[in-house]
């Protein structure tokens, strides 16, 4: 497969599920008609770039043919790294139509929302323009029809699928065949921030009215727990709190709870709207402030070990929950900042590393009870 270098970053750029998808349904298509392999196989991606594919699987039957292209992502830590992506084409029943089937492990679309129906594979909208526009091109090359049934299967890619938002997105047996350019960029925030958005859609498609955003499993269960949220209503925010607002903005939920550990949500009330560490810190000096305002019966020795801590959790320890509401209340007005005046009501959860909520703060109309969170999260310690 070839391979293409970032001069800005040195890492390898690979490639998307959509375009190896392609590459093997091109193969396999040709093979049916002619014949005969071509290996490598030539596929020209969205931005006109022209790229080529070795095959790893190739089997030719009566009235069928299957190829297989392993996925290469470069750099990029992707899930489906390494994984093979293999087309079936066989005859199709009559007309002129280029029929796209989900095989083994890639998904069906369950709940609406997403780009693609309900019951349709989840191979999305540039992908199966990819492989249908290639297959027509080939046809019209060797002068014969595209009516064909394209399967497109992953081997293990149900397995692979849960550790992708796939499953609460209602995507269902798999995972999905992506991009929009064909190439992966390696550590590229757009791939999760998009999911970002597509969870959101499934969200206001199935008609919710509350989503929780959060910047971990830990704080993300906690949450879920506390609301009795279904899975749909949660958004794997991660550190992307300003790309999920920004999509809020646009596309309203009427309630959304940003919940994250005090580390990550301290650099929220800070401002930051990214809180990836490479990308943003915790300021001590912010907290040593906020301590002293919040926290009065603090010495100065305290509000000097806060000042010159190293992680925010030993400032929670040392400050508790007052300090830690404090945090809730500057982060939940940097949220509503950002959703200006979008009809979203905000609350901040601040949770630790255990699963409890330590703080929480809301807008006064925000009308979800919290249920039984005082007996399931016990309060956390004050100053000593």
């Amino acid at each position: 497969m070839d391979q293409s270098t970032s001069d800005h970053t040195r890492l390898r750029t690979g490639f998307t599920t959509g375009a190896c998808a392609t590459a093997a349904s091109l193969a396999a298509y040709r093979a049916l008609v002619s014949g005969h392999w071509l290996n490598p196989v030539v596929i020209d991606l969205p931005r006109q770039a022209s790229v080529s594919f070795d095959l790893e699987v190739t089997e030719l039957g009566a009235d069928f043919a299957r190829a297989g292209v392993r996925k290469d992502a470069g750099d990029d830590p992707d899930v489906t790294h390494d994984a093979l992506i293999v087309a079936r084409v066989a005859k199709g029943a009559g007309g002129s139509f280029v029929k796209l089937k989900a095989g083994e492990g890639v998904g069906t679309v369950t709940m609406p929302g997403l780009p693609v129906a309900v019951g349709e594979p989840a191979i999305n909208p540039v992908p199966r323009q990819m492989i249908t526009s290639h297959i027509q091109q080939a046809a019209r090359l060797l002068d014969t029809t595209t009516d064909v049934v394209v399967e497109v299967s992953v081997p293990g890619g149900e397995k692979l699928a849960k550790e992708t938002w796939n499953p609460r997105l209602g995507i269902v047996g798999g995972i999905s065949i992506l991009g929009t350019t064909g190439i992966v960029r390696p550590f590229s925030c757009s791939a999760w921030i998009a999911s970002i958005h597509r969870g959101i859609d499934v969200a206001r498609a199935s008609g919710a009215v509350h989503v929780v955003g959060s910047t971990g499993s830990v704080s993300e269960t906690a949450a879920a727990a506390i609301y009795g949220l279904p899975e749909w209503a949660l958004l794997d925010m991660g550190d992307f709190v300003g790309g999920m607002l920004k999509y809020l903005r646009r596309h309203p939920v009427s309630f959304v709870t940003v919940a994250g550990g005090i580390g990550k949500l301290s650099k929220l009330a800070n401002g930051a709207l990214d809180l990836h560490s490479r990308r943003s810190q915790v300021d001590f000096e912010f907290l040593g402030r906020l301590a002293a305002q919040s926290v009065p019966e603090l010495r100065e020795a305290q509000l000097e070990a806060v000042r010159n801590a190293n992680t925010a959790s030993y400032v929670l320890a040392l400050c508790g929950a007052s300090l830690a509401a404090a945090v809730a209340r500057k982060a939940r007005r940097v949220v509503e900042l950002q959703l200006r005046n979008a009809p979203v009501v905000a609350e901040v959860m601040i949770i630790d590393r255990q699963g409890n909520l330590v703080a929480h703060d809301r807008s006064p109309s925000f009308g979800i009870p919290l249920g039984e969170i005082d007996r399931v999260h016990p309060p956390i310690d004050g100053p000593k």
